[in-house]
């Protein structure tokens, strides 16, 4: 049990109490971020590079400036520790809430190397957000600080007791996990961004992971494959199939992985399938994927996998917010069957 009190002892605060905690703050840089694949992006905590408006369509660029799998790792021995974050649209959905789409929340490693959910920042305004969580102890620690999902954080600063820096965790050693998909692999409708089935996956596999899912614009254009192929991934995973029709899954799906095969030749490949509720057939999107990914193994492209998602859902009916988007309990049992199978490729 004592391994875990520093976590479980804290508790987070909201603004009201943050003049009280005396901390020192200092602005987080856009290069100090982790989930970042390029560094010339048009805005700090861009995901795209500024480049790739000329190349992708205009809906792709617009979500692109959202943060989705973003997180700040850094390590203190702060007994508080403050956020101040700033974002650029309309804090909520209709069917995903601010702590969501716009609202941050942190882990924190405890002694025994795994990652715990401390708390979560919910946002008021899009200016001026802040939370403290207060009450950690046990020397230096490091901690995970998630970024808004479904908006553009425009600014954040963190902010920790007087003597107590925060310093950026040390890098780490493996390739990151680059997701490209829909609404669903950008976040879609995680209740805070620490619970998209991305990080639930990277948190689980401790490693790096880059979220490049564009909710309803997941359709793998050309231009994405050439951004994914300059990426060193340790596993690209394509989870599309929501936002493509059959015609678009027969046109599209080769000639993506033919070309990012030509520019990762030996980066493992794991085309998902499609995880629709009650549905006792192989959906024909399903069925076309893992035909081609056969089809282009059998032509001598290596590390090619096809993940069959159906019933990752579960069968009771309670993993989804509205039959599409999935709840964080949708989200978990979509990031096991994840887990499951990268462990596979990437150990």
């Amino acid at each position: 049990m004592q391994r875990r009190s520093f976590l479980l002892g804290l508790v987070f605060l909201e603004a009201g109490c943050m003049e009280q905690q005396g901390l020192e703050w200092r602005s987080v840089r856009g290069d100090e971020v982790e989930g970042k694949g390029w560094a010339q992006t048009a805005a700090p905590f861009d995901r795209l590079p500024e480049r790739a408006q000329a190349t992708v369509p205009p809906a792709v660029w617009n979500l692109s400036r959202s943060s989705a799998g973003l997180c700040y790792r850094f390590v203190t021995a702060s007994p508080q520790i403050g956020v101040r974050w700033s974002v650029g649209g309309e804090l909520a959905m209709p069917h995903m809430p601010a702590s969501g789409v716009s609202g941050v929340d942190l882990y924190g490693r405890g002694s025994d190397n795994k990652w715990r959910f401390i708390g979560v920042g919910q946002p008021r305004q899009q200016v001026g957000n802040q939370v403290v969580f207060a009450g950690a102890s046990g020397g230096l620690r490091e901690f995970c600080l998630y970024l808004p999902l479904y908006n553009s954080t425009i600014r954040l600063e963190l902010g920790c007791a007087p003597g107590a820096a925060a310093l950026p965790a040390p890098p780490r050693a493996h390739k990151p996990i680059v997701f490209y998909g829909t609404s669903i692999t950008q976040g879609g409708c995680a209740s805070r961004p620490g619970m998209a089935f991305t990080a639930i996956a990277a948190r689980t596999l401790d490693r790096p992971h880059l979220n490049l899912g564009f909710s309803g614009n997941g359709k793998m254009e050309l231009a994405l494959a050439e951004l994914l192929g300059e990426l060193d991934a340790s596993v690209f995973v394509l989870d599309c199939l929501r936002n493509m029709s059959d015609e678009l899954v027969r046109e599209r799906l080769e000639p993506f992985v033919r070309r990012l095969r030509e520019k990762r030749p030996t980066t493992p490949i794991l085309c998902a399938g499609d995880a629709f509720l009650d549905n006792p057939k192989e959906p024909s999107r399903s069925k076309l994927t893992r035909e081609a990914v056969e089809k282009l193994t059998r032509e001598g492209l290596p590390h090619l996998h096809y993940l069959p998602m159906r019933g990752a859902w579960g069968t009771d009916g309670e993993a989804t917010v509205d039959g599409v988007h999935p709840t964080d309990l949708g989200m978990s049992r979509q990031a096991e069957v994840f887990v499951k199978a990268l462990r596979k490729l990437i150990g």
